[in-house]
C-alpha cells in the first residue's frame, strides 16, 4: 500500500445520484411505525393467488422437458397464439401470432425494449403526467428526453367526489409537445394512478397528432382486463394509427400473478421485429413454463367466465373500500378501470408541530400525509406527486393512491385504520 486512498469505481450517470424514491420512503416509514403490522395499500401487488386453473397449468408445465428450456426470443408459440386469439376481437383485426406478437419479461421490459428499439440519443418521448415512474427511467436509459403533458384534475376534486374520466387532457400543451425530435408517445389506459379510461374522442385526438408527426404510440393497456366503462383500443381508431401503435399487455396483471413477469406487445410486424431485436439483447427470452401456463390460461379464462368475475370482484372491492371515504366525508376519484383509488385529503389537518424527518419535510404535502398515515394510523398509501415533475407536484399534493387488489379482510382493516382520521378532519 502506498498510502494513497483508492477512488471507488463510479456509476454511470444514468443511475447516479438517484433521489430517495417513494418506495424506500414508504418502507422507511413502515419500519418506524409503532403500529404493527402496517396495512399495505400502497404497492399494486395482489393479496391473493392466481386462479387455480392457471396454477394447475403452471404445475403441469414444470413437468415438461421442453417447457423448462429456453423459449424462442419472440416467445412460446402457444402463448403467442393464445394472445392473438384473445386480442383479435378487441383490436378489430386478425392478429398474426408469428409476426405481430412478442412475449417479454413483464410489460415493463417490453416497454424498455420498445424504447431501446426506436429511440436515439436526444429523441423526445411524450408522456402524460401523472406517469408510471418506470417510463421515465426507461426513456432516459435509451438516451431519450421526456416531454410532459399534464392531465388536468377535476376543478372541484377537493370538495366533491368525481370520476377518473373527469381528469382531462390539456390539448394546447399536447399539441405544443410535438417537435421534429418527437419519436414516441406513451398512453396508459386504464391509467395508473388516475384510473382514467381515455374516451374514443381523446384517443382519436392523440392518435391523429401522432400520425401527423409520424410518432410511434406505446399503448400501455396492462389494466385492460379491469375496464369498467365502454372503451376502444388506440390501435383500432384508424389503419394509420394501427401502423404506429404498439399495444402493451400484462399476463401477470391479468391473472393476479405479477411475480411471473410475463408481458407482451402486439403491433405491426415492421415495429415488432425491432422490439424483438432489442428484447433479445436485453434478456434473450422469458420464463418458459409460465408462458405455457398463460397459454392455457387465456382460453380457460374465457371458458370459465373469469373475465366477468375479475371485473365484478374488483368493482366490489372498490365499492367496499370507498365506503370509508363516504363515511368520513372525504372526496375521491372513482376509477373507470384498474385497481387504484385516488382519495383527496385536503380536509385533513396534520398538527402544525408534527415532526417529520428531513427527507420527508422537504417533500410535497402528500408525502407528509403518507408518512403520517403510516406512523400514526398504520396504513400505507402512495403519494402521487412522485409521478409529477417537482414544479407540478402541487396538482396532486392533496391526494393519496390506494391499491384495492387485496383480500376483503385487508380492506376492512384499512377502513378501520382510516377511521382514525376523524379527529384530524376540518
Amino acid at each position: 500500500m502506498n498510502g494513497t486512498a483508492k477512488t471507488r469505481p463510479q456509476p454511470a450517470q444514468r443511475v447516479a445520484q438517484q433521489p430517495d424514491d417513494v418506495w424506500s420512503i414508504v418502507n422507511d416509514a413502515a419500519s418506524k411505525s409503532p403500529i404493527q403490522p402496517v396495512v399495505n395499500m400502497g404497492q399494486g401487488f395482489f393479496g391473493y393467488n392466481p386462479p387455480d386453473f392457471l396454477l394447475d397449468a403452471a404445475k403441469e408445465a414444470l413437468n415438461r422437458v421442453d417447457a423448462n428450456q429456453y423459449s424462442p426470443t419472440k416467445g412460446r408459440i402457444n402463448l403467442r397464439r393464445a394472445i392473438a386469439t384473445h386480442y383479435s376481437p378487441s383490436l378489430e383485426r386478425e392478429i398474426n401470432p408469428e409476426s405481430e406478437v412478442i412475449i417479454t419479461t413483464g410489460a415493463n421490459e417490453g416497454i424498455l425494449s420498445a424504447f431501446m428499439a426506436f429511440i436515439e440519443e436526444g429523441d423526445e418521448v411524450i408522456v402524460f403526467e401523472p406517469f408510471f415512474d418506470q417510463y421515465i427511467s426507461n426513456i432516459q436509459m435509451a438516451g431519450g428526453t421526456v416531454k410532459y403533458v399534464p392531465l388536468i384534475p377535476p376543478a372541484r376534486g377537493d370538495v366533491e367526489t368525481s370520476t377518473s374520466g373527469d381528469w382531462s387532457i390539456d390539448v394546447d400543451k399536447l399539441e405544443g409537445a410535438f417537435s421534429s425530435r418527437t419519436r414516441m408517445l406513451v398512453l396508459n389506459s386504464p391509467h395508473n394512478p388516475v384510473g382514467k379510461v381515455f374516451s374514443t374522442e381523446e384517443l382519436t385526438l392523440i392518435g391523429n397528432l401522432c400520425v401527423k408527426n409520424n410518432t410511434i404510440i406505446i399503448a400501455d393497456d396492462v389494466y385492460d382486463a379491469l375496464t369498467y366503462v365502454p372503451s376502444k383500443r388506440m390501435a383500432t381508431i384508424s389503419p394509420e394509427i394501427w401502423n404506429l401503435t404498439l399495444t402493451v399487455g400484462s399476463s401477470g396483471k391479468t391473472f393476479y400473478a405479477t411475480g411471473w413477469r410475463i408481458g407482451f406487445l402486439i403491433g405491426p410486424d415492421d415495429l415488432i421485429k425491432y422490439v424483438a431485436a432489442a428484447h433479445m439483447r436485453i434478456c434473450y427470452s422469458s420464463p418458459s413454463p409460465l408462458q405455457e401456463a398463460c397459454a392455457v390460461g387465456y382460453p380457460m379464462a374465457t371458458k370459465l367466465g373469469f373475465w366477468k368475475t375479475c371485473k365484478d370482484d374488483m368493482q366490489s372491492k372498490i365499492k367496499r373500500f370507498v365506503q370509508v371515504f363516504e363515511e368520513l366525508g372525504l372526496p375521491y376519484s372513482a376509477p373507470q378501470g384498474g385497481y387504484f383509488v385516488l382519495a383527496n385529503f385536503s380536509r385533513v389537518k396534520i398538527p402544525d408541530d408534527y415532526e417529520f424527518p428531513p427527507h420527508v419535510a422537504c417533500r410535497p404535502k402528500d408525502f407528509k400525509l403518507c408518512w403520517f398515515f403510516i406512523v400514526e394510523l398504520g396504513i400505507a398509501a402512495i403519494p402521487p406527486s412522485e409521478f409529477y415533475l417537482p414544479e407540478n407536484a402541487h396538482v396532486a399534493e392533496n391526494y393519496l393512491r390506494f391499491a384495492v387488489c387485496k383480500e376483503d379482510a385487508v380492506l376492512e382493516k384499512a377502513k378501520e385504520k382510516l377511521r382514525g382520521l376523524t379527529k384530524y378532519i376540518v
